[in-house]
């Protein structure tokens, strides 16, 4: 979000791209049987309107670092076609949870100062994922013999409106949801002046996911709902980023 790289590409084409076709080579090199990469949602879109994203959609990335995740997907598939190792991919939405750094952290601190949001009017639906059910879900990825070779996109039972998300944070840290109704488009405006297009964006716009496959083929669930996940991330907050 304040990307001040000259060439976005090229700076996460050298780690996504190349750094997981070193690691994805050696460890074929090495006889690794299984590969869990860690690709985005990003790489299906940044927005969606009428229908969730699922697998068969075909990836349409919009910027630099969905751009360089495909191009990893890509590249680790032709590695494991080269070779006996297998590959999955697993793309993730926004995660949440002990640890959680960026805009989620930077909302959470917002919400904690109690700080008024002019974000009331907002609706929306996204999806999110809370950091233990990934974590489950690599678990099964590694052994369960219906994962080779496939994608699945992950996310939360629920979506969540950017509205209901900061209430649900606000309830986990034991604070009022400071919510002013301001109409969308003046936010749009507000955020160009501003030089916050894509921020503002992301707060107005829809993106979910249908997790179906990954729960039909693996009998995978997330481990907790949002509020409990909420909770888990309120109570690291307290602890060690408060």
């Amino acid at each position: 979000m304040r990307d001040a790289a000259v060439d976005p590409l090229a700076d996460y084409r050298r780690v996504n791209v190349l750094g997981t076709q070193g690691l994805a080579r050696a460890a074929a090199d090495a006889g690794v049987r299984r590969m869990i990469f860690l690709s985005s949602i990003k790489v299906n879109g940044e927005k969606t309107a009428s229908k969730p994203y699922s697998e068969q959609d075909p990836p349409r990335p919009q910027d630099a670092y969905g751009v360089s995740k495909w191009e990893a997907e890509q590249m680790l598939r032709a590695i494991a076609a080269d070779s006996h190792m297998e590959a999955v991919v697993l793309r993730p939405p926004l995660l949440y949870g002990p640890g959680v750094k960026g805009n989620f952290l930077g909302l959470m601190r917002v919400i904690d100062r109690g700080l008024p949001l002019p974000l009331a009017s907002i609706h929306n639906r996204r999806s999110l994922l809370y950091i233990g059910s990934l974590i489950d879900a690599i678990m099964l990825c590694l052994n369960n013999p219906m994962a080779a070779g496939k994608t699945y996109l992950l996310a939360d039972s629920e979506g969540v409106s950017t509205p209901d998300l900061i209430r649900g944070i606000a309830s986990a840290l034991r604070k009022p949801a400071r919510l002013l109704p301001f109409p969308p488009a003046l936010l749009k405006f507000a955020g160009a002046l501003a030089g916050k297009t894509e921020s503002v964006s992301r707060l107005l716009g829809s993106l979910q996911i249908d997790a179906s496959s990954i729960r039909r083929e693996l009998n995978w669930q997330p481990c907790a709902d949002m509020a409990r996940g909420l909770a888990e991330t309120a109570r690291w907050y307290h602890q060690h980023a408060h």
